[in-house]
Parts: C-alpha cells; sequence; structure tokens
C-alpha cells in the first residue's frame, strides 16, 4: 500500500486539487460535527506551506442524486472551514465549468477555494470522463485525502487521476492506509478484532477476512443473534438475518476448525421494545425466558469476558457497538467496551460511526491509537476489497 504522497510533489507555484470528504452532518444550514473537515486540515495547510498557488478543496455531501439541491449546498461548510483554517475559503457556486474556474483563476496567491458539491453533477458518480475533464482544468496536481470515498469509483476520486500531471495521497488517507494496512499486514500480537452493530450481512467478508489474520474474535451486538439462531438458542424478537444463518454456520465451523478464539456474549439486557423506559432483564443467551423481548445490550458477564480479552492485546480492531448505546439502559456494554479498548497497552484502531460515536460518549477518545474516518471504506478494506480510489493513485 505504500502511495506517493503529497509529501513526495512539487506545489510550489501550482494549483493543487484536493479531494477531501466533508460530508458531515448538516441541517437547516448547520453543521452538527465538524469532524471531516478537522481531519483534512493538515493536508490543506501544508500545501499551502509549500507554497501552492491555490488549493482547490472538492467533496460530496449526502446524495443529492446528480442535481443541485440547496439543503446540500457546501457553501456553510466553506464558512466553517474559514474559520478553523484562519484565513477566508472561497465559495465556488459550481464544480466544473465557468463559475469554478472563475473562482480559481480569481483566488489570490496561497488562496483556498471549496467548490460546490460535485454530486450536483451526475457525472461524478458516473465516473464520467468528460466531467472529470473539468475537474482537472482547474489544476495542475491532484491530492486524495478522502478516504471515506475511496471504495467508490466515482470522477473525483478515479478517472480525474489519469488527467492530472502529479497526483498522490493526502496525510489523512496516508494516515488511514498506515495503520489499517499495518493491523492487517503485520500487527503486534495478540491481535483481538470486535465486531458488532446491527447486521452479519455488512461484516461477513471482514470476518473471514479476519479469520486467518486475528488471535481472537469478539462479536457482540444484534449481528450476534445471528449467530445465536444458527446455534439453536432462543432468540425472542431480536434482530436476526435469517437470510445469513448458513453463512453464520460456515463461520462457526471455519473458526473451529482454524482453532480460533471466537468470543460470543453468554448473558445479554433483554427488554419488550426499543425503549428507554421499557423494562429490562439480563439472562443468559441460551435462556428461553427471552420469550417475545429482544436482546438489546450484552450482560456484565460478557462484558468481563471480552474485557479479560482484551487484558494481554497489543492490536485491537474495533468496529460497531455492541448494543443500543444511544439508550441509556442499554449503553452499558458499549461504554464498558470502550474503556476496555482504551486500556490495551498497543495499538487501538476504531472504525464506522457508531464506534465513533460511543468512543466520544465515553470520554476516551485521546487514548485511541486511530480513529478510522472511513466507515464503507475501511470495512471494505478491512474486507480485504481493492479500494479504486487508492489502487488508481502512483505508487511511492
Amino acid at each position: 500500500m505504500a502511495k506517493r504522497t503529497i509529501r513526495d510533489l512539487d506545489l510550489n507555484g501550482r494549483r493543487v486539487f484536493v479531494r477531501v470528504d466533508f460530508n458531515v452532518p448538516l441541517k437547516n444550514g448547520v453543521i452538527g460535527d465538524d469532524t471531516r473537515i478537522r481531519e483534512s486540515l493538515p493536508t490543506i495547510r501544508h500545501a499551502l506551506d509549500e507554497g501552492a498557488a491555490c488549493v482547490v478543496v472538492a467533496s460530496h455531501l449526502g446524495r443529492p442524486k446528480g442535481k443541485p439541491n440547496a439543503e446540500m449546498s457546501l457553501r456553510p461548510v466553506a464558512a466553517r472551514a474559514s474559520e478553523l483554517l484562519d484565513q477566508p475559503v472561497v465559495f465556488a457556486e459550481d464544480c466544473v465549468g465557468p463559475r469554478a474556474e472563475s473562482a480559481v483563476r480569481s483566488a489570490p496567491a496561497g488562496g483556498v477555494v471549496l467548490l460546490e458539491n460535485l454530486r450536483f453533477h451526475a457525472g461524478e458518480e458516473k465516473n464520467d470522463p468528460a466531467f472529470a475533464q473539468g475537474l482537472a482544468a482547474l489544476c495542475d496536481v491532484y491530492v486524495n485525502d478522502a478516504f471515506g470515498a475511496a471504495h467508490r469509483a466515482h470522477a473525483s476520486v478515479d478517472a480525474i487521476v489519469g488527467l492530472v500531471p502529479d497526483a498522490g495521497a493526502g496525510l489523512l488517507m496516508e494516515k488511514e492506509l498506515r495503520y489499517l494496512g499495518a493491523v492487517l499486514e503485520h500487527p503486534e500480537r495478540p491481535l483481538v478484532a470486535i465486531l458488532g452493530g446491527a447486521k452479519v450481512s455488512d461484516k461477513i467478508e471482514v470476518i473471514e477476512n479476519f479469520i486467518p489474520r486475528v488471535n481472537r474474535l469478539i462479536i457482540g451486538g444484534a449481528m450476534a443473534y445471528t449467530f445465536f439462531k444458527a446455534k439453536g438458542y432462543p432468540v425472542g424478537k431480536s434482530l436476526v438475518e435469517d437470510d445469513k444463518l448458513d453463512a453464520a454456520r460456515e463461520i462457526i465451523a471455519r473458526v473451529k476448525d482454524v482453532g480460533l478464539q471466537l468470543l460470543l456474549p453468554v448473558d445479554h439486557v433483554v427488554a419488550p421494545g426499543l425503549d428507554a423506559d421499557a423494562p429490562t432483564e439480563v439472562l443468559p443467551v441460551t435462556d428461553s425466558r427471552i420469550g417475545d423481548r429482544m436482546g438489546l445490550d450484552i450482560g456484565p458477564e460478557t462484558i468481563e469476558m471480552y474485557s479479560s480479552a482484551l487484558g494481554d492485546a497489543r492490536s485491537v480492531v474495533w468496529n460497531g457497538p455492541m448494543g443500543v448505546f444511544e439508550m441509556k439502559p442499554f449503553a452499558v456494554g458499549t461504554m464498558e467496551i470502550a474503556a476496555a479498548v482504551a486500556r490495551v497497552n498497543g495499538t487501538k484502531i476504531v472504525g464506522g460511526g457508531d464506534s465513533i460515536s460511543a468512543i466520544r460518549m465515553s470520554g476516551v477518545g485521546d487514548r485511541i491509537t486511530h480513529i478510522s474516518t472511513g466507515g464503507g471504506a475501511s470495512l471494505e478494506f478491512l474486507a480485504g476489497r481493492t479500494l479504486p480510489g487508492v489502487a488508481v493513485l502512483p505508487d511511492a
């Protein structure tokens, strides 16, 4: 995964196009979380420090379906980026064509221009060469700092690369590839993977890629119930993917064959439904008294078992919560696992929107080695898939 990076490129006096992931939560023009903006500031600042004539920043936001949508305009993001960079960020009313070209052409030396939402044009998601050519016309150098979009073969991450004289990875992209690549290829051991969240289907390829690589595999969250049903345990109204029962059985059998330690919950917190005021009870996962209730968090015995399994770990990858942590009665498991991960003496990588929220909620973010901004991209990378936006970048 050794790719040429922005550090290897001559930026002095050149227009630098930086593809970022500024796909922030935005409602009524108010940004809910500016983390993704902050994460790419080092790359933008590096380009400015190296004498870039102009930094042209581009991103998508939401799913406007190939046409302009005022609610998904990047204008509020330009204002926030300006505050964070402590210098004006010019907002271009379009991302290609006369308005974009005029904004770039009239930018002051060492200026920053944020283009309008790339997905306001259907050509972005179609990886259209003509649209990519319109983007390439704005720059001399291309830098991809949008790991979160690297799994999409879109014009601004794929087709544009062959149309620009120089290209490389941004500092955030470099960091993501370094940490995620290291944990797959040469981790310090024991390596423990923790997978949670709602669906087994989202994680099957990741599990299969992890089986020959990890020393322990911990599973929690709603996805555990597909494994429980596959084992013949009572699941009540818990979320189960019936079409993945065979896949769950195959994983259980394969793990047994290779001698990998697979940890599933031994007790859980059950309730009649997703309600913060619902009466709860802790039961063993084999207990049929679950009735028509549903499992919504791991129980105290499971927390102790999982924390113990992390005790001697030197590398940990965590993707997906242990329960419905957004509701206080079902947050204990996820919060306790967050604390246990933070205590690990080694490399700790957390990915996935819910896991990142859990890390922030638990207040242990400063003790995590790397928090991946990737979401779907980090899952695909961990599943062993080739990411188009990475593959197309020149090798170091």
